[in-house]
C-alpha cells in the first residue's frame, strides 16, 4: 500500500473539498462535518487524521492530513514522533510549498535523529548499524512491533535503502564535529566520553529530554533537567535510558493514533486494514522461520 501524507495549513478547508470531491474515502465522521474531523484530527492520537484503503489509479492507497504547524512541532520537539519518525527514513517528497519554518524543522528533526542514535551505538560502528538504529527510532515502544507488525520490518525498510539513507543522511555526518565518518570504509567513530554524551543530550528534542528526566527522576525530587542529564550523561546505561525515553513518546501516542483509527477509517476498513498487517506479520514469521 502506497502512503500519502499531505501537509496542510488550513486542514479545515481542505477537508471541506475533499469531502465534496471524495465523500466516499470518510468513514461515519464525515457526517459531522470538516470541523469535527479537523478537531478529532489535531486532538486526538498524533495529529493526522488517516484515510486507509482508498483505490487510486489501479494502486491500493492511504493517505494522512496533518496540520503545518502541529507537523512542525513534532519536528522539532518529538511531541509524538509519528509523522516525525517516517520522515527520518527517504521519502519521496511530491510537492513543497516554500515555507522555511518547515525546512528548517525537517533538517533538524533529521540531526536529532543521529543525535539519538549516537546516544544509542557504541563507539565505532557502521553505517548500517547508524541507519538501522534510527529507522528504529520510531518504533521503540509501539505496541504494533508486538502485535501487527512484521518483526523485520525495520531491517526491510534499511537494507533496500542503504544509498537513500545515505543520500538522505550524508552531509549531517560528514559536517558533525562528533563524529568521525570514514566514508570509504562505511564506518563511523563518535565521541562516547561523559563531556560528548552530554552535548548531545542537550541538543535531543524537548520532549525526549523531558521523558528521560521523567525516566531518571525519582519521585517528589523535581530535579532540574539539565542535572538529570548530566547524570545520564555519566551513566553507563546512557543508550538503555534514552531508548526508555523514547518508549514513553511511541508507546502512547501509538496506541493513541491506532484507537483513533478505528473512527477515521470505520470497522469494515479497520478489520480489513488490520488482517493485512496480520498477514504481513505471519509471513514475515514464516520467513524468518523457514
Amino acid at each position: 500500500m502506497l502512503d500519502f501524507v499531505f501537509t496542510v495549513d488550513d486542514p479545515v478547508a481542505w477537508h471541506s473539498k475533499n469531502l465534496k470531491k471524495n465523500w466516499n474515502h470518510y468513514s461515519f465522521l464525515k457526517v459531522l462535518g470538516p470541523k469535527i474531523i479537523t478537531t478529532v484530527q489535531n486532538n486526538y492520537g498524533a495529529g493526522v487524521y488517516y484515510n486507509p484503503l482508498i483505490m487510486c489509479d489501479g494502486r491500493l492507497i492511504k493517505y494522512g492530513v496533518i496540520s503545518t504547524s502541529i507537523l512542525i512541532e513534532d519536528l522539532l520537539n518529538w511531541n509524538n514522533l509519528y509523522i516525525a519518525g517516517r520522515l527520518q527514513k527517504p521519502v519521496k517528497i511530491v510537492a513543497m510549498n516554500e515555507n522555511v519554518a518547515l525546512r528548517s524543522a525537517l533538517d533538524k528533526n533529521l540531526k536529532s535523529a543521529v543525535t539519538t542514535a549516537f546516544l544509542m551505538l557504541p563507539e565505532s560502528f557502521s553505517e548500517e548499524d547508524l541507519f538501522i538504529e534510527i529507522a528504529g527510532l520510531s518504533y521503540s515502544g509501539d505496541f504494533r512491533m508486538v502485535v501487527g507488525e512484521d518483526k523485520t520490518k525495520v531491517l526491510n525498510i534499511v537494507k533496500p535503502n542503504i544509498a537513500h539513507f545515505r543520500e538522505l543522511y550524508g552531509s549531517i555526518l560528514q559536517e558533525n564535529p562528533q563524529v568521525v565518518y570514514k566514508i570509504q570504509q562505511g564506518r563511523l567513530e563518535i565521541d562516547k566520553s561523559p563531556e560528548g554524551q552530554f552535548t548531545q543530550l542537550m541538543t535531543l528534542p524537548k520532549t525526549l529530554q523531558q521523558q528521560i528526566n521523567h525516566v531518571m527522576d525519582p519521585p517528589g525530587k523535581n530535579r532540574d533537567v539539565e542535572e538529570t542529564l548530566l547524570q545520564v550523561a555519566h551513566d553507563p546505561d546512557c543508550g538503555e535510558v534514552v531508548r526508555q525515553g523514547l518508549s514513553a513518546i511511541v508507546r502512547p501516542s501509538s496506541m493513541k493514533q491506532s484507537t483513533k483509527g478505528i473512527f477515521t477509517a470505520g470497522m469494515k476498513k479497520t478489520v480489513v486494514y488490520s488482517s493485512l498487517k496480520l498477514h504481513k506479520m505471519w509471513k514475515g514469521w514464516l520467513r524468518k522461520t523457514s
